[in-house]
């Protein structure tokens, strides 16, 4: 040992049978701490995988059918029952009321589906984020005007004012759909963006900030977005499976998608004339609907578990 001290005077001395000193851990993030804690979660694991499957189905469908979704032969396929042997088959889940491969239809349905949902969700996220941050920030006159509009808004019932949206589009399609969800559906956002930021501006960095001379945008943007952020990403992950079920409902009432888009919604307005007898062709349609809203709803319950330190 003394030797080897000699040639190295570098290394430490460390007295024999003392065990090395451990390395001090780097501090890691909120982000990162949760992405830690997300991994071990069965939950997480389970609704995100559901949901990456689901975006392959909206980004490449031809991968998983080669059959036309539209492509429709009465005569040969006319409610024709499922044959469960024939997996990823056309007649895997049988045929609709116009011979349309139902299997083919539930993946070329996600598209509009996952679309509308990430859309509205983006649009009501940014939207109310950022009308909840300038309430919550400035407060006086601006949080009253933001507040009063939110209130106004938030009186509209979203399905309700939705329809009468709607009405005003000769050709109603995803766009048009995403629209009228998104005019609508901020409200939520700002006030979970608005509560956050007047909790978070109170924080000392926040103050020191100011102190040295920081400008408002730097301030807003730089300290209080990243850590006022959570609670708005939380609810939008359990949102965006709401929303994918009200694009769903408004269809199914003839006044969201129309054809040629292909859609869950339509599907089942179409299987209520046959569901006597061909229950299946409301079953399998409405079950896609199921498994993908309640996909996104049990990831916002994981995200919003890893988020929150007093849950864990």
């Amino acid at each position: 040992m003394p030797d080897l001290l000699a040639k190295n005077p570098e290394i430490p001395a460390q007295r024999a049978g003392e065990p090395a000193e451990p390395k001090p851990e780097k501090a890691r993030s909120l982000g990162l701490d949760a992405w830690h804690d997300l991994r071990k979660r069965p939950i997480f694991i389970i609704s995100a995988a559901l949901i990456v499957l689901l975006i392959a189905f909206a980004i490449a469908p031809s991968l998983f059918t080669s059959v036309d979704p539209r492509a429709g032969d009465l005569r040969a396929h006319y409610l024709a029952k499922p044959n469960y042997l024939h997996l990823f088959q056309p007649d895997w889940f049988g045929y609709d009321g116009q011979g349309r491969s139902i299997y083919a239809r539930m993946i070329y349905g996600a598209r509009a589906s996952v679309v509308v949902g990430i859309c509205v969700t983006a649009g009501v996220t940014v939207l109310g984020g950022l009308a909840g941050m300038l309430a919550g920030y400035f407060g006086g006159w601006v949080d009253t005007i933001v507040s009063r509009v939110t209130d106004i808004f938030f009186g509209i019932p979203l399905l309700l004012g939705a329809l009468v949206i709607l009405n005003a589009f000769s050709v109603r399609t995803v766009w048009s759909v995403v629209f009228a969800l998104v005019a609508l559906g901020w409200t939520q956002m700002t006030r979970v963006m608005r509560g956050s930021v007047i909790t978070v501006k109170q924080a000392d960095y926040v103050t020191a900030a100011k102190a040295l001379g920081a400008g408002t945008a730097r301030i807003m943007f730089k300290h209080i977005l990243p850590n006022a952020i959570a609670p708005v990403i939380v609810v939008a992950t359990i949102a965006l499976g709401g929303y994918i079920a009200t694009e769903a409902t408004l269809s199914f009432l003839g006044i969201g998608l129309q054809d040629p888009t292909i859609s869950w919604g339509i599907d089942i307005n179409s299987a209520q004339k046959v569901i006597r007898t061909a229950p299946f062709a409301l079953f399998f349609p409405a079950g896609m609907l199921s498994i993908t809203v309640l996909a996104f709803i049990m990831l916002g319950d994981a995200v919003r578990d890893a988020l929150d330190p007093k849950l864990r």
